[in-house]
């Protein structure tokens, strides 16, 4: 551990993290202490966190509150965390998508709509572990860098917590993303440069700044177990069972490698009966390292310069890429990219068919779902979840030149009926 870790972390009997014990390194398992870091000094590998689960029972989630927390028995939080004012993400909708499994000619899909999370993303949930966790580390200042839904959801949170917030995002970044963080009144900066070079910068004030809480860099170990609710509620809301196939959006990677690890864990206690899941990974040709790796058979994933509409997964040089070959691969899973244009039909093809409305990367996750079944990589005989994690509300350009009215009428019934041609 290293000398500011050390001095941001309180004694282990002060430091309440609910059931996590450890911290353990993804490549040679070595162990250290609860504190915030993110890469062991041992093998230099992403560090994650391990714990001593207790008997946890469907009942008592059950009785729990509407939100992440009634798995807080499964997440690094402190017992009383639903207690303290937060922004209350998750237990958004499961949606059974009938219109959309006809249109593609498959039996059965299921549609986990995060567009109702408080900031409209599946971000509010990660970040409100990663803020329970640092306030449990003695920070005050929440912090990331971001390519968008990430700033929203950072901005938001410290606002409810009472603190102040720094976010870091790209100056290309869509201009409703920037607002929906903007009107936060925290510290907004945007970077003249591409995710990669914020992330790089991010990382560097991390190590300046040591009372600075970076959610996706120095406490990443427990905002990243924030995305395993995902797998928490999709299993709950389909009785307590797992589904055969998903599909996930890859920016990092680190969403579809806990929303395994969430699926493995809720075997692990008890909760469900474990059976398999294919582990499908959803990316934009324009930004398609991990797709790219996988196609070519090889677990070294070569950084990219991110060309695409969906922003908010164009991140170069993910820093979970490897892991994420391995749970497709290991879950007989596969990696696949789409065209932007694929992008945009995949985000009208979802609001024509089931009502919902998807930024790009819910484009990116639809669109690909369609290429996989058509291909024969996804079965259509087995029940299939879609992960959709962020509003369309937020990506409206990628639309505008798309879609608006039919037509243009004069106020009265004639001109209707003809504009519709009755």
């Amino acid at each position: 551990m290293t000398a500011a870790a050390q001095a941001q972390t309180p004694s282990r009997s002060a430091l309440d993290l609910g059931q996590a014990v450890e911290l353990v390194s993804k490549e040679e398992g070595h162990r250290q202490p609860l504190a915030p870091e993110f890469v062991s000094l041992e093998d230099f590998s992403p560090l994650e966190v391990a714990y001593d689960f207790g008997r946890i029972t469907r009942a008592e989630i059950e009785a729990g509150p509407r939100s992440i927390w009634r798995y807080k028995k499964l997440l690094p939080v402190p017992s009383s965390v639903d207690r303290i004012a937060n922004t209350e993400p998750g237990c958004t909708r499961l949606l059974r998508a009938d219109n959309l499994a006809k249109a593609l000619g498959v039996k059965q899909i299921w549609i986990k709509d995060d567009t109702g999370n408080p900031t409209h993303s599946f971000k509010d949930r990660v970040v409100a572990v990663a803020l329970a966790a640092a306030r449990e580390f003695g920070f005050k200042l929440l912090a990331c860098p971001s390519t968008g839904n990430l700033a929203n959801a950072v901005a938001s949170a410290a606002s409810r917590a009472g603190w102040d917030s720094v976010v870091l995002v790209p100056k290309t970044l869509e201009q409703a993303k920037i607002m929906m963080t903007a009107v936060y009144d925290g510290s907004l900066l945007a970077v003249d440069g591409n995710y990669d070079d914020v992330n790089r910068l991010a990382t560097e004030l991390a190590g300046e700044h040591e009372d600075w809480a970076f959610v996706n860099v120095n406490v990443r170990p427990y905002y990243s177990e924030g995305s395993k609710t995902l797998a928490f509620e999709v299993a709950e809301q389909l009785g307590w069972r797992l589904p055969e196939q998903i599909v996930v959006p890859i920016a990092s990677g680190s969403q579809l490698t806990k929303v395994h690890k969430g699926f493995n864990e809720l075997g692990e206690v008890g909760l469900v009966e474990p059976s398999p899941v294919r582990i499908c990974g959803a990316q934009a040709a324009g930004c398609s390292p991990v797709s790219t790796a996988f196609k070519e058979g090889t677990d070294v994933v070569q950084p990219q310069r991110p060309e695409t509409i969906a922003r908010s997964l164009a991140i170069g040089a993910p820093a979970d890429g490897p892991y994420v070959l391995d749970t497709v691969h290991k879950t007989g899973g596969v990696v696949e990219d789409v065209t932007d244009e694929e992008v945009v039909e995949g985000i009208r093809l979802l609001a024509r068919t089931e009502g919902i409305f998807a930024e790009t990367a819910g484009g990116v996750t639809v669109a690909n779902a369609k290429k996989m079944f058509e291909s024969g990589q996804l079965d259509p005989d087995q029940e299939t979840v879609l992960l959709i994690t962020g509003d369309g509300l937020k990506t409206m350009d990628a639309v505008t030149e798309h879609v608006g009215p039919k037509a243009t009428v004069a106020p009265n019934t004639e001109a209707v009926d003809a504009a519709l041609g009755l």
